[in-house]
């Protein structure tokens, strides 16, 4: 199956020519974001926001995803707070029906989700959108063990900086089984959009002390406070 790219969520992602004008902070306060930009109330206002704590379900079930990754060359880009890898068109996911090509991935340190209160030091977050603009998002948290191969690719190139091409299998960064908690969210950084269909895989992969230390040395703290549940609905893998 091919997967096409959503011209409407590129531009919803695209960085802004102006200068970045918010940061992370201690990823336990609020970030208050809003008082930065007035563009940004909604990090503040929004109702469905995200990271939150996924240790709390109220609901449990195997929501069904089918994936389509393999080998492909993406192009690397680096700036503040950042490391991500952009990808060509042709990759992707299916989940609630809904066909989700994939954009990219974007990093963390520490993951941004947390677990019964919590984080892991390192989350790939795989940005995916739908021809007509829907969001959906994968996240992969890492913990310190056996390195990656998927990450070794990237951390390789890192030193070469933006621009950088880099060959990657993108099924290296993925667990073998589709488990996933499931809900409704939002974009962790600003403009904070809501709307956002959030997959956070159950399996935990791991990384090297020094892949997590290449990124978290560019990223540094870059995880958002979690934000609260509220009436949302919170799918957990069925036990």
């Amino acid at each position: 199956m091919k997967f096409v790219t959503s011209i409407a969520a590129i531009a919803l992602l695209a960085a802004p020519a102006a200068a970045k004008d918010w940061n992370f902070g201690d990823g336990v306060s609020p970030e208050r974001w809003s008082l930065q930009n007035s563009d940004y109330a909604l990090c503040d206002a929004g109702l469905t926001q995200s990271p939150i704590d996924l240790g709390g379900p109220n609901a449990f079930g195997d929501i069904e995803i089918s994936t389509n990754y393999g080998e492909t060359t993406s192009e690397l880009a680096i700036g503040e707070e950042k490391v991500q890898l952009n990808f060509p068109a042709g990759m992707g996911m299916t989940s609630g029906g809904m066909e989700f090509g994939l954009l990219q991935v974007h990093f963390h340190t520490p993951s941004e989700h947390a677990i019964n209160g919590k984080r892991y030091p390192l989350v790939g977050h795989f940005v995916h959108a739908t021809e007509d603009g829907k969001l959906g998002v994968l996240g992969v948290m890492f913990e310190e063990g056996k390195a990656n191969a998927g990450l070794a690719q990237l951390v390789d190139a890192l030193p070469s900086g933006a621009g950088t091409e880099v060959t990657v299998d993108v099924t290296d960064m993925m667990p073998m089984d589709t488990e996933v908690f499931r809900y409704m969210g939002s974009l962790t950084t600003p403009p904070c959009s809501e709307g956002v269909n959030w997959h956070v895989a159950k399996t935990v992969l791991t990384a090297s002390a020094d892949q997590i230390a290449a990124l978290n040395g560019l990223l540094g703290p870059s995880a958002r406070s979690l934000q609260p549940l509220g009436g949302r609905l919170l799918v957990a893998p069925a036990e």
